[in-house]
């Protein structure tokens, strides 16, 4: 099984005409992703890779069904984007597409909370379920079919952890790359709520950097609820205070979110944590 997205999973890309979104659009089709459509305003009747080009999602809905839409539309159009996919209440939104202004995100995620859309990024990777379907822009090539999921703040760790899974012999059911904005769509809990109740997904692996509180709750969730081994890396541990380290969200603003003190919560709630991504999997060999 997998998380959100699937062999069958209708997808449409937003931004479908420019430059990362037509490029993407022929990876994600050749690795056997079902794109449907895109949506491009004024390139209405034009086809990428063979796929039609709408002006509007509303036109697109009229000729297809529409499960999840990848956003690759500029920053300055962006907000309008992920405003369209979620008033025409596409369930799955992923945004590609980095420096979304964090006031509209703000306004993006309450509006959608508690209606079933998932939202994922903005400034993120995507997601994959490997020999199935990938939305986004992650290196098909490295993953593999398998029982161990991944969330990951960072994108070219997220590639760093896999690699070492595949290598090791561990596959992937679900990947996800939840971005390192302020504020984005999914945060670990909300995904690992999804990973519980996939019962073929029988550990995870969740990739933290220095920022934030996400770490924390996800730690206090896994503590009191989630019933399948974890293990975890911390990336940062060398991050100055107050200094933002790549990603907008990764920047220590108290004690408490720094590197360090996440590790030393982690451990403190027996969770596993890999000094380095390449040891991951020797402690998976360890607790599954």
């Amino acid at each position: 099984m997998s998380i959100l997205l699937n062999k069958n999973t209708r997808v449409i890309v937003q931004g479908i005409t420019g430059r990362d979104g037509s490029f993407h659009t022929k990876m994600m089709k050749s690795y056997g992703t079902k794109i449907v459509g895109g949506v491009t305003p004024g390139k209405g009747n034009e086809t990428v890779e063979g796929i039609p080009v709408y002006n509007t999602i509303s036109e697109l809905k009229k000729d297809h069904g529409v499960d999840a839409s990848v956003i690759f539309v500029p920053p300055k159009f962006s907000v309008d984007a992920i405003w369209e996919a979620v008033e025409e209440n596409i369930k799955l939104i992923i945004v590609i597409t980095e420096g979304v202004p964090v006031n509209d995100m703000l306004k993006i995620k309450n509006y959608i909370k508690g209606k079933d859309i998932t939202l994922i990024g903005p400034n993120c990777p995507g997601l994959i379920t490997p020999e199935e379907a990938k939305v986004g822009i992650m290196p098909g090539n490295i993953f593999k079919k398998g029982n161990v999921g991944v969330i990951s703040r960072s994108g070219t760790l997220t590639y760093e952890v896999v690699y070492s899974l595949t290598n090791a012999g561990f596959g992937q059911s679900t990947v996800v790359g939840i971005g390192g904005d302020p504020i984005i769509g999914s945060r670990f809990i909300d995904l690992l709520k999804l990973f519980k109740d996939d019962d073929e997904t029988e550990a995870m692996v969740l990739i933290g950097e220095i920022g934030g509180s996400d770490e924390a709750i996800a730690t206090e969730y896994i503590k009191k609820e989630f019933n399948k081994p974890v293990v975890t890396f911390i990336a940062g541990k060398t991050a100055p205070k107050g200094k933002r380290m790549g990603h907008a969200g990764a920047i220590v603003s108290g004690q408490e979110e720094t590197a360090q003190a996440k590790i030393k919560f982690l451990k403190d709630n027996n969770i596993p944590v890999a000094e380095l991504p390449q040891e991951i999997p020797d402690i998976l060999k360890k607790i599954i």
